[in-house]
């Protein structure tokens, strides 16, 4: 009897900021592999998580959200998005049901109507490029069926999509029936990746994302989309323990204060909570040290753009 033959394949999410992209992939992968928050286009740059399926490998690439860019960042994050989908296998577009919902009564808050338009894009860049996409409708918690199944309807209609499947990133449901897809989409071929490996996110990027993701957890309201962490330094201390140094750039000097806190105390509680959560994904002691700094124009950076992969020359 002949052994099964192995699969592997990448699969690219793509979706409007705050689709639920990186709760998805995370969700598929069994493993956190991409920083999650409330604050829109979070992800940056494509993270690749690995997913298995018996002998099916599922390379999952979360994108960067697609919307409308202004600034070279922006640029270059939806250059990525695209150039993500364009080498994948299979295309997924998340898309969030309660925004399609709400502005489809006529209720939607703005970040709806942003949302909406940026899945409208994706659709009409999928059709450009000649292929259809499996659409996985995300939000669905608290939906009723016969509303999610009509809006299904109407996007299956637009001509983007092969079919169609009802998610919860959030909850997970629905997500193992669209994870078995994938993995029957995968085509013949070698393993990618070690059986047991998540991500490819090299671990001084990964420290770097993790420290970011804390800050926005916490500033959220109070600072834009206006900070960025350097790993300066990822080296052995005793006892086994791995020494990270880390600085946190702002744009302004107003920030800076915003970022430290009253007597340091903000700055203290991004520096746990990332020590903590590393400590847990590294499986060892983890001594942080974070500094803040301005730098006004780090967004227009060509090393930064080079350190995570994206295009400068947008």
């Amino acid at each position: 009897m002949s052994e099964p033959s192995t699969r592997a394949g990448f699969a690219a999410v793509l979706g409007a900021p705050n689709a639920g992209k990186s709760t998805l992939v995370n969700r598929l992968v069994g493993a956190k592999v991409s920083i999650v928050t409330q604050k829109v286009q979070t992800t940056r740059f494509p993270v690749r998580g690995v997913a298995m399926v018996g002998e099916a490998q599922i390379v999952l690439v979360d994108t960067p959200g697609v919307f409308k860019p202004r600034r070279r960042l922006e640029r270059a994050m939806v250059r990525a998005a695209w150039a993500g989908a364009e080498d994948a296998d299979v295309v997924v577009h998340l898309v969030d049901a309660q925004a399609e919902l709400a502005v489809e009564a006529g209720e939607g808050r703005p970040a709806d109507k942003l949302a909406v338009q940026d899945a409208a894009t994706i659709r009409e860049g999928v059709k450009a490029a000649g292929r259809q996409a499996i659409l996985a409708i995300n939000k669905i918690d608290g939906v009723k069926r016969e509303r999610l199944l009509a809006l299904s309807e109407r996007l299956f209609e637009t001509g983007a999509y092969c079919e169609v499947f009802l998610i919860s990133a959030k909850t997970g449901s629905g997500v193992e029936d669209l994870k078995a897809r994938l993995a029957a989409a995968m085509p013949e071929g070698p393993w990618l990746y070690p059986a047991d490996q998540t991500g490819d996110l090299p671990e001084r990027l990964l420290a770097a994302e993790i420290t970011r993701e804390k800050i926005y957890l916490r500033l959220h309201d109070e600072l834009p989309y206006a900070a960025a962490v350097e790993t300066t330094a990822f080296t052995e201390a005793k006892r086994g323990a791995l020494r990270v140094e880390q600085t946190i750039y702002v744009e302004r000097e107003s920030q800076r204060p915003i970022v430290l806190g009253k007597g340091g105390q903000t700055l203290r509680w991004i520096g746990e909570a990332a020590r903590t959560e590393l400590g847990e994904m590294l499986g060892r002691a983890v001594h942080l040290f974070l500094t803040v700094k301005v730098k006004e124009n780090w967004s227009e950076a060509r090393e930064f753009y080079t350190g995570v992969g994206l295009d400068f020359d947008v």
